[in-house]
């Protein structure tokens, strides 16, 4: 079934979107944060996405996890909102969105293997010191509080 912006994208095209989402941050038991690498080539991110019409934020941060890391998680406290110019993205399709990106601390319960969403390339945990730029400018201090 297509996703909610999917539907939108056919009415608007690549007009500038508006679009409400959850990331997660997740670190291991040494402290050093779980990133994702974008199928797409467009680098690394927290794993993240859209929240769908009728989910929470704490639902819709629980699905994007599990689809893009395989990991099953509780989501604990929100470290921030999350917004503005700096937060829109041009697509290399040309899609437009600006992100409003409720940022949620999370705990990991289970490791439910590999992931199911096409757009992770790799997963990798990164120290503050070594990691690689993220597509979208969340403060280090909220990643590594």
């Amino acid at each position: 079934m297509p996703s909610y912006v999917m539907e939108l994208r056919g009415q608007v095209g690549k007009r500038l979107l508006l679009v409400p989402s959850v990331a997660a941050v997740i670190h291991d038991r040494a402290g050093k944060l779980l990133l994702q690498e974008k199928a797409s080539g467009e680098g690394w991110s927290l794993p993240a996405g859209a929240i769908e019409p009728g989910e929470t934020p704490q639902e819709a941060i629980i699905r994007e996890v599990v689809e893009e890391t395989g990991l099953a998680v509780t989501p604990m406290e929100i470290l921030g909102v999350f917004g503005g110019r700096e937060f829109r993205h041009i697509y290399p399709n040309g899609d437009q969105v600006e992100y409003v990106v409720t940022l949620f601390k999370c705990h990991k319960l289970a490791d439910r293997g590999a992931w199911t969403d096409t757009e992770t390339r790799s997963l990798r945990y990164f120290t503050r010191a070594g990691m690689p730029p993220l597509g979208l400018p969340y403060p280090v201090s909220a990643l590594f509080s």
